[in-house]
């Protein structure tokens, strides 16, 4: 099984680039990996509904029927560290060919998008840049696959 990290625009950050570069190339150490930015669609004043319907379009037309996508969503649900971990493992036993996760626009995600999620996730209360988010959910990633190989990298 293939875990994907999907976020949408660049990042104007180049310190988040080059810590997303350094938690990209150590989960590849684990399992196959990749982290693909997808082009932002350019907005109309005002029209933040229709940007996400267009948007949302562009990622059902990238996701196949067997693949298990999961929103980073605030309204997700919130896991531990170690309990993420578990769900990794439970998930990379499945049949899905694919885990993406999705990290959504400025505006959110589409309700087309919300009902062909497998699932949502939310990294905390708090709200986060969609660029912070990126760096956060590589290193939980490469947190989840330390923890399940039982390294030194998470303090208990």
């Amino acid at each position: 099984m293939k875990i994907e990290l999907w976020a949408i625009g660049k990042t104007s950050e180049p310190y988040l680039e080059t810590g997303c570069a350094i938690f990209e190339k150590r989960i590849k150490n684990y399992l196959p990996f990749s982290f693909s930015i997808l082009p932002d669609i350019k907005p109309r004043v005002g029209d933040g509904q229709r940007l996400k319907q267009e948007e949302g379009k562009m990622l059902l037309s990238k996701i196949n029927a067997d693949d298990y996508l999961v929103l980073l969503d605030e309204r997700g649900r919130e896991y531990a560290s170690t309990e993420l971990a578990a769900w990794m493992e439970r998930r990379l036993s499945a049949s899905h060919r694919r885990i993406i996760f999705l990290i959504g626009g400025a505006f959110g995600f589409s309700p087309d998008v919300y009902e062909r999620a497998n699932e949502q996730l939310s990294l905390s209360k708090l709200t986060f840049s969609h660029q912070m988010v990126r760096l956060f959910m590589l290193e939980q990633l490469y947190r989840a696959m330390t923890i399940l190989k039982n390294e030194p990298y998470h303090n208990s």
